[in-house]
């Protein structure tokens, strides 16, 4: 689980960097005002998430290598949350901030991804509070 969150995160990081960089010089000329927060949202909560899965990598090499007791099948589980809270929410916001240029308007289920992608970012945060709270 450790080596695999880690370079989840890495990549989710990397590409949130790329994607900002993007929004800032290439889409901005482009989209409109709500489009542009959409998708800086997007950008923000994919970083912070990554963050978050290099804090779950790291405390999983923590309870695996050390005395440091904490709950990994919640970590594995968080983990799983956030990728899968990454890619709903922050992919959802992407392609509805970008739907007129990828000529995708009618892609009418993006909607209610963004807040099932949330929902998982939520319970991602829950599974690494249980860690915590619910040591091996």
């Amino acid at each position: 689980m450790k080596n695999r969150t880690l370079i989840l995160a890495a990549l989710f990081a990397l590409i949130a960097v790329i994607f900002g960089a993007f929004g800032a010089h290439a889409l901005k000329a482009n989209l409109d005002a709500a489009q542009i927060s959409a998708y800086e949202i997007g950008v923000r909560y994919q970083y912070y998430h990554a963050m978050a899965l290099f804090i779950v990598g790291i405390l999983g090499i923590l309870a695996t290598e050390t005395s440091f007791r904490i709950s990994r099948k919640f970590l594995a589980f968080a983990s799983v949350c956030f990728t899968l809270g990454i890619i709903l929410f922050s992919g959802s916001l992407y392609l509805l901030s970008c739907r007129e240029i990828l000529g995708v308007t009618s892609w009418t289920w993006l909607g209610p991804i963004t807040p099932l992608g949330g929902l998982f970012l939520i319970i991602g945060w829950g599974c690494v509070l249980l860690s915590v709270l619910r040591k091996n």
